[in-house]
C-alpha cells in the first residue's frame, strides 16, 4: 500500500463531559410532594375507602357485642358476623346522619341541620387549606397555618370589640385585619427563607409555638380582659358574620366567602401572570431564576398570600361561631388543613371537597359517639389514616392493583 493510499490516522474519541451538576435536582421531599399532588382522583378515593375499611375493623374490635360473640366464634360464626355488621353499620350510619341529614329527626330543621354544621366547620379548613395548597404548588411547605390562624383571630377580636362601625363595614374591617395578621406572620417565614435560606418548615413550626404562647399572653392584657380567665371580650354584634339560614342554624356568610376565595385562588394560579410565576418556581426554581423570575420575591409573596388566607380562616372562626378569643381558638384546624390540601391535591375544587369531608367527619363524630358509644377518636384515626395513605401512593396502588403514573406511556414507548 502506497503512502497516498494509507488510511488516515484514527482520531481519538471525543472526551466525555462530566454531567452538569450546577442545577441540583429536586430533593426527596419535593419529589414526594410532586408524586402526591400529581396523583389522580382515583388514588384519593382509594385512600379514603381504605381508611374507612380499617376504621371498620377498629369499630369491630372495640364493640362489646362483637367481643362477646367472638368467644364462641367457631361454634356459631354467624353471630359474630352479624354483630360485626351491626356495629359497623350503626357507627357509619350515625356518622352519616350527623354529617349530612338525620333521617330520624322529628322536624325538618333538625333533619337538615347536620349538613349546615358540616358546611360551617369546613370554612376555616377550606381557607387554611387553600393557603397551604398555594405554598405546595409553589414549592414551599407552609406548616404554619395554625399560628397564622391565631394571629388572624387576635386581630379580628381586637377590631371586633374596640371599633364601633356599621355592620357591613365592621365585618369588612375585622376580616381585613385577620388577613393582614396572618400575612404578616407568614411573611416572617417568607422573608427569612428569601434572605437567609432558612427552611420554611422549621421557621413556621417555631412561629406556631410562638403564636400559641402569644395568644395566652394577649388574653392577660387589660384591653382583652372580660372577667373570665383565658377568655377575651366578645366582639360586637356588628362585627359578627351574618347567619345565612336564621338563628336556628350556625351557617354564616363565611361559607360563601370561602367559596369565593376558592374561585379567586383558581384564577390566581391558573389565569394570572403572578400565578404562572408561582407555579414556575414550584416546578423548577433554577429554571425560573434563569428566565428572570425573582425567586425571593415569589417566596415572600406566596407566604404572604397563604398566611392571609389562613388568617382569614381564623378570623371567620372567631366572627362566625366563637365570638370570644380563647387560647384554643384555632383548635387543630391549622394542622388538619395540611391534610385537606394534600387530599385536595392543592387544587381549589379538591380543597373545598376535602374541607367538606373533614367537616363532615367532625360534625358526624359527635352524633356517632352519642348514639352508638363509638369514641369520637375514631374520626381522628380516619383522618390520620387518610394522611398516611395519601402520603404513600405506592402502598395504595399495591393494595388496589393500580398502575403507577405514566406506566401506560412507558409501556407504549417500549413497545
Amino acid at each position: 500500500m502506497t503512502e497516498s493510499q494509507a488510511p488516515p490516522p484514527a482520531t481519538p474519541p471525543p472526551a466525555t463531559l462530566p454531567p452538569d451538576t450546577s442545577e441540583a435536582g429536586p430533593t426527596r421531599s419535593e419529589s414526594l410532594l410532586r408524586d402526591i399532588l400529581s396523583s389522580s382522583w382515583v388514588m384519593t378515593l382509594a385512600a379514603i375507602v381504605l381508611a374507612l375499611v380499617i376504621g371498620a375493623v377498629l369499630v369491630i374490635a372495640a364493640d362489646p357485642d362483637v367481643q362477646a360473640a367472638a368467644v364462641y366464634f367457631f361454634a356459631r360464626p354467624a353471630d359474630f358476623l352479624a354483630a360485626a355488621w351491626d356495629a359497623v353499620f350503626a357507627a357509619y350510619s350515625a356518622l352519616l346522619q350527623g354529617a349530612i341529614v338525620d333521617w330520624q329527626a322529628t322536624s325538618f330543621q333538625r333533619a337538615v341541620r347536620p349538613i349546615t354544621e358540616t358546611m360551617t366547620i369546613s370554612v376555616p379548613l377550606i381557607l387554611a387549606g387553600l393557603g397551604i395548597g398555594i405554598g405546595f404548588r409553589s414549592g414551599l411547605f407552609n406548616i404554619g397555618a395554625q399560628g397564622q390562624m391565631i394571629l388572624g383571630a387576635i386581630l379580628a377580636s381586637y377590631l371586633g370589640f374596640t371599633l364601633q362601625l356599621p355592620g357591613v363595614l365592621h365585618v369588612f374591617v375585622a376580616l381585613v385585619g385577620a388577613a393582614v395578621g396572618g400575612a404578616v406572620w407568614a411573611g416572617i417565614a417568607g422573608v427569612l427563607k428569601a434572605r437567609t435560606g432558612a427552611h420554611e418548615v422549621i421557621v413556621t413550626i417555631m412561629l406556631n409555638n410562638i403564636a400559641v404562647y402569644l395568644v395566652l399572653y394577649v388574653l392577660t392584657l387589660r384591653v382583652f380582659e372580660s372577667g373570665t380567665p383565658q377568655v377575651a371580650k366578645p366582639v360586637r354584634d356588628s362585627a359578627m358574620l351574618p347567619l345565612l339560614l336564621g338563628p336556628g342554624f350556625r351557617l354564616h356568610l363565611g361559607f360563601v366567602l370561602a367559596l369565593l376565595a376558592a374561585v379567586g385562588v383558581w384564577w390566581l394560579m391558573e389565569r394570572s401572570v403572578l400565578g404562572f410565576r408561582f407555579r414556575a418556581v414550584g416546578s423548577n426554581a433554577n429554571a425560573a431564576r434563569t428566565a428572570g423570575i425573582s425567586v425571593a420575591g415569589v417566596t415572600v409573596a406566596v407566604m404572604a398570600i397563604a398566611g392571609a388566607l389562613a388568617g382569614l380562616g381564623g378570623g371567620m372562626q372567631l366572627l362566625g361561631t366563637e365570638r370570644n378569643l380563647t387560647g384554643s381558638i384555632a383548635g387543630t384546624v391549622g394542622f388538619d388543613a395540611i391534610t385537606v390540601a394534600l387530599l385536595g391535591r392543592s387544587k381549589p375544587l379538591g380543597t373545598v371537597l376535602a374541607g367538606l369531608l373533614f367537616g363532615a367527619f367532625a360534625a358526624g363524630g359527635r352524633l356517632m359517639q352519642t348514639r352508638t358509644g363509638t369514641p369520637i377518636d375514631l374520626v381522628l384515626v380516619l383522618q390520620s389514616l387518610i394522611v398516611l395513605f395519601i402520603a404513600a401512593p405506592p402502598l395504595v396502588r399495591s393494595v388496589f392493583r393500580l398502575p403507577a403514573p405514566g406506566a401506560r406511556r412507558r409501556s407504549e414507548a417500549l413497545a
